[in-house]
C-alpha cells in the first residue's frame, strides 16, 4: 500500500531520504534551508505535479515515476545513478540531468540540460524537445522517436542507437559512435558522423558542410543532401542520394549514387581512395585510385 504525501513543502537535507512505496503529489521542494538530495535512495515511488528548486533531488532512485513536474536551473544534476524509471510530461532545466542511469524512459518533456544523458544505458526518449551540449555522451542501447534536439556535439562515443521521426539541429554529431541507425529524420549540422562505424541513414535529409568523413561502413538509403560540400572524405560508403551533392572529396571505398554532383575532388589524399561516384543511369563520374 502506498503512502500519500500531498501539498507539503520540503527544503531540508535529505528530507525524504530512502522513501519507499509512496505517492508524492503537489509538493514543493524549495526553501531557505536549501537542502540537497531530498529524495535520495528512494524506492518504488511516484512524484506528480511537484516543483523542484534544490540540488541533486533524485539520486539513486529505483522504480520511480516523475510526472507533470518541473525542475528549475537550481536543480543541478537532478537525476544520477537511477534505475527503472519513467519521466513524463516534465520541464527540466537542471544542468547534468540523467547521468549513469539504466532503463529510464523520457516522454512528452521539454528539457534544457547541457550535459544530458551521459554514460547511460537502455534509455528511451519520445515526443520530447531537448537543448543540450554533448547530448547522450558515451551512452548505449538508446531508442529515440519524435525528438526535436538542438545543441552541439551530440551522440558522441555512443553504441547501439536507433533514431526515428526526429529533427536534429546539431554539430559534430555521432563522432566515434558505433552501430547507429537513423530513419525518417532531418539532421542539420557541420561535420556529421566523423570517425563513426556502422552508421546508417534511411529516408533522411542531411544538411551541412563536410559530412560523413573517416566513416567505416557508412550506408545511406534513399536520402537527400543539402549544402553538403566536401562529403565522404576517407569513408567506406554505400550511398543512394536523391537529388544533388555539392561536392564529394576522396571517398576511400564504395559507391555513391546521386542525381547530380557539383564537383568531384581528387587531391592531397593521404591514402588510396578508390570510391566511385555515379549519377543516375550508371554514368560513372569517378573511379579514382589516388593516394
Amino acid at each position: 500500500m502506498f503512502e500519500k504525501i500531498q501539498n507539503e513543502q520540503f527544503d531540508e537535507e535529505r528530507a525524504l531520504y530512502n522513501i519507499k512505496n509512496a505517492e508524492i503529489v503537489d509538493c514543493t521542494f524549495a526553501g531557505p534551508s536549501d537542502g540537497e538530495s531530498v529524495l535520495k535512495e528512494g524506492r518504488n515511488y511516484q512524484v506528480k505535479n511537484c516543483t523542484f528548486s534544490l540540488r541533486y533531488p533524485m539520486w539513486h532512485a529505483n522504480g520511480f515515476e516523475l510526472n507533470n513536474s518541473s525542475m528549475d536551473e537550481k536543480t543541478r544534476a537532478p537525476l544520477w545513478y537511477c534505475q527503472n524509471g519513467k519521466i513524463d510530461d516534465c520541464e527540466i532545466n537542471g544542468i547534468k540531468c540523467l547521468r549513469e542511469c539504466d532503463n529510464v524512459s523520457v516522454s512528452g518533456c521539454r528539457i534544457l540540460s547541457d550535459e544530458f544523458g551521459w554514460k547511460c544505458r537502455n534509455i528511451s526518449i519520445s515526443d520530447t524537445v531537448i537543448n543540450s551540449v554533448y547530448f547522450l555522451f558515451e551512452s548505449s542501447d538508446v531508442e529515440i522517436d519524435k525528438l526535436e534536439m538542438s545543441g552541439k556535439y551530440s551522440f558522441q562515443y555512443m553504441n547501439n542507437l536507433h533514431i526515428t521521426n526526429s529533427k536534429l539541429d546539431t554539430k559534430d554529431a555521432f563522432w566515434h559512435s558505433e552501430n547507429i541507425l537513423v530513419e525518417n529524420s532531418v539532421v542539420k549540422g557541420e561535420y556529421l558522423g566523423w570517425f563513426s562505424k556502422n552508421l546508417t541513414f534511411i529516408n533522411c535529409h542531411i544538411i551541412g558542410t563536410q559530412p560523413l568523413c573517416y566513416c567505416e561502413n557508412l550506408k545511406m538509403i534513399n536520402c537527400t543532401m543539402e549544402d553538403t560540400d566536401l562529403a565522404f572524405e576517407y569513408s567506406d560508403v554505400e550511398a543512394d542520394i536523391s537529388g544533388h551533392i555539392v561536392s564529394v572529396k576522396n571517398p576511400k571505398s564504395g559507391v555513391i549514387t546521386a542525381d547530380s554532383v557539383g564537383e568531384i575532388i581528387e587531391e592531397d589524399a593521404i591514402m588510396p581512395c578508390n570510391g566511385r561516384v555515379f549519377i543516375r543511369k550508371n554514368e560513372c563520374l569517378k573511379t579514382g585510385t589516388n593516394g
